[in-house]
């Protein structure tokens, strides 16, 4: 069963309420101020179920089986002081049904409603003209008044039914339009984001805080987790309904009510839960009160209103997003005002935190709240306050104000700001789902503008900047101590990865350095070999020469190296293993290290059992030698002392 959401639209008294319970038997008037006002003055919700055509074309022909489309109604007040009542219940529907009195015609409330569904993404409508029976002679001119209104909207085509609720004229014809225009569209999407904007919050005796609202983005589940925006509250979902039946779960497109425990609701003395929270996940980030959008002033204001007037830079308004509003001021890209009709970058800097995606749509309305003045869509909610107007910001927002539905773009700009980052976190807190961004990804490591490690996607060009510049760095370290084994990773770590987001991509760096060799705490190119630079070539020579004449009795260390350069070459063949330090005073070159080994293993293992004495003759050194020589070979894990004597471990 496809499900939508339908709301409402049009000026105060134009039947709009009246025309909801001749379609659904539903009064969505439930206030008795309402009752006895005789207008709207808050939402109003009922639902439909009417037969029709699958959606899409009928590829195959012939006739299919008719289905039943579910529409949630959200039913909103049309007089002026309502308005801000009337954009809450507007934020995430699918379709419009746009109503005109065929004695009124088109009034300002009709003007701003429109106005208001055009900036937040509506594109389907339905016009009811209502009222027929008393302009009834008018018809052809009141429907071509209408449609002259509707002239560069979103709603040019829409169809315009005239009704009449006191004869029923019309009903059955706009039914029909509905189904046929739902028939065009395709359903909510789940896109594993479930948001529900709360526009209606009560408590039940023995139940508790129940809130209502448009589910989008993903399904909510009874006794799941989830996390009320922008305050932060923590809570699970005890139960839920739709449509007034108990269900397990809500998907995307439902009118859902759910049960909160123990979130209190808000009073004039006290905080809690109110109209403006969105029941979301954690998962989907935070709130913010700075955003980078794309703004565009309204055209269809008239008259010596300050409303009509170019929208200025610094200036304050009122920012409506889902059922939630929050004061703040614009701050414009280019810092000329924005007039009539007019587009363009420009910051959002508002006085209290709100939760909203990547992709969103919002309106604003003037200070004093009697005006919609622009509407927009929100490119970055990572915004940061003041930081609006350098050049490389400009073109990664602009691109993003130039494709908002091409995941790819906003996947390049996300890489522009942040070079690494996970792919999990990729485009989070935005509208787009996985099934988006991970195609995407693989579309542009295809082309060579990102790298897929791991978990990471990495922008291509600073990662292979990342790998030249350590490539650059060894190679320098070979070329300026030829004698070192290599460069010392830590140094490499300081150099490169101290900014970067995660130890993890350094590690990953090593991986991708193609003809280096990491070994032990250091790398270096697969072709070097440690030196001796040329004025330690020669202490190194008569290094060897004396550590080579005895090669059990090797002289003392400080013997060996009785100044600072011996010592540096000393150090040199130890870095290398050339030579081999048997402690703090004894050094002897590795290869002679080795026959002594052999020669001391054999011999145990022929004998079972030899003091330090015996080994000491069977090398043919002295004791300043074979002490620390034995002790190395028990730190070795060749021999093991018992009393007086060694055997093999």
């Amino acid at each position: 069963m496809p499900r939508f959401i339908l709301a409402t639209a049009g000026h105060v008294d134009h039947g709009k309420s009246a025309l909801v319970k001749a379609l659904t038997g539903i009064d969505p008037d439930r206030l008795p101020e309402e009752k006895a006002r005789g207008i709207t003055i808050d939402l109003g919700f009922a639902h439909l179920e009417l037969d029709g055509p699958p959606p899409g074309p009928n590829a195959g022909g012939g006739t299919l089986p008719a289905i039943r489309y579910q529409l949630g109604i959200v039913d909103v007040p049309g007089h002026e002081d309502f308005v801000k009542n009337m954009v809450a219940g507007v934020g995430s529907i699918d379709l419009a049904l746009l109503i005109v009195a065929a004695d009124d015609g088109w009034m300002p409330q009709t003007e701003e409603h429109l106005q208001i569904l055009s900036y937040l993404g509506v594109g389907h409508a339905v016009v009811a003209l209502t009222k027929i029976d008393l302009a009834a002679e008018r018809e052809p001119a009141v429907v071509e008044a209408v449609r002259q209104q509707l002239q560069h909207s979103p709603f040019a085509d829409a169809p315009i039914v005239p009704t009449s609720v006191l004869t029923g004229l019309g009903l059955e014809e706009l039914k029909a339009a509905l189904v046929a225009t739902l028939a065009t569209m395709s359903p909510a999407s789940d896109v594993n984001k479930p948001r529900l904007p709360v526009d209606r919050v009560f408590s039940l005796h023995g139940i508790g805080t129940v809130v209502t609202g448009t589910l989008t983005g993903g399904v909510l589940r009874r006794n799941q987790g989830v996390v009320l925006q922008p305050s932060g509250t923590v809570t699970r979902v005890r139960s839920l309904q739709i449509h007034n039946r108990d269900a397990d779960a809500a998907e995307p497109g439902t009118r859902t009510a759910l049960n909160l425990p123990d979130v209190p609701l808000a009073t004039a003395s006290s905080p809690g839960l109110r109209r403006g929270e969105v029941v979301t996940v954690a998962e989907l980030g935070s709130p913010t009160c700075v955003l980078d959008v794309w703004l565009e002033k309204s055209s269809r204001l008239r008259g010596d209103i300050g409303a009509a007037r170019p929208l200025k830079d610094g200036v304050r308004v009122r920012v409506h997003h889902g059922s939630n509003h929050a004061p703040g001021r614009v701050f414009l890209m280019e810092h000329e005002p924005l007039g009539p009709g007019a587009r363009g970058l420009a910051q959002l800097r508002m006085d209290r935190p709100i939760f909203v995606l990547g992709g969103d749509h919002f309106i604003l309305r003037d200070w004093p709240g009697q005006h919609t003045v622009a509407g927009g869509v929100v490119l970055d909610t990572n915004a940061v306050a003041g930081r609006l107007r350098g050049a490389q910001r400009r073109a990664r927002l602009q691109a993003r104000a130039d494709h908002p539905d091409v995941a790819t773009v906003w996947i390049q700009t996300e890489l522009e700001a942040a070079p690494a980052l996970r792919q999990s976190e990729l485009l989070r807190q935005t509208r787009f789902s996985s099934r988006q961004v991970q195609p995407a990804l693989a579309s542009l490591a295809e082309q060579r503008q990102v790298r897929l490690l791991g978990e990471w996607a990495l922008r291509l060009s600073w990662w292979e900047e990342q790998c030249a510049a350590a490539a650059r760095l060894i190679q320098t370290e070979h070329q300026e101590h030829p004698e070192r084994p290599g460069l010392a990773l830590v140094e490499l770590r300081r150099h490169l990865a101290a900014n970067w987001p995660d130890a993890n991509l350094f590690e990953l760096l090593l991986t991708e350095l193609r003809g280096f060799v990491p070994s032990g705490t250091t790398i270096r190119h697969e072709a070097h070999r440690p030196a001796l630079p040329p004025p330690l070539q020669a202490a190194g020579t008569r290094l060897r020469a004396a550590l080579d004449t005895k090669p059990f009795e090797p002289p003392a260390r400080k013997e060996l190296a009785r100044d600072a350069v011996a010592q540096q070459a000393l150090r040199f063949l130890l870095d290398t293993g050339e030579a081999a330090e048997i402690s703090a005073d004894l050094v002897m070159l590795a290869e002679h290290l080795a026959s002594a080994r052999e020669a001391i293993r054999r011999h145990l293992q022929q004998h079972g059992t030899a003091t330090a004495s015996d080994l000491r003759q069977l090398l043919g050194t002295n004791r300043r030698v074979i002490i620390p020589l034995l002790e190395r070979l028990d730190r070795d894990g060749l021999t093991v002392r018992r009393g007086d004597a060694r055997v093999l471990r």
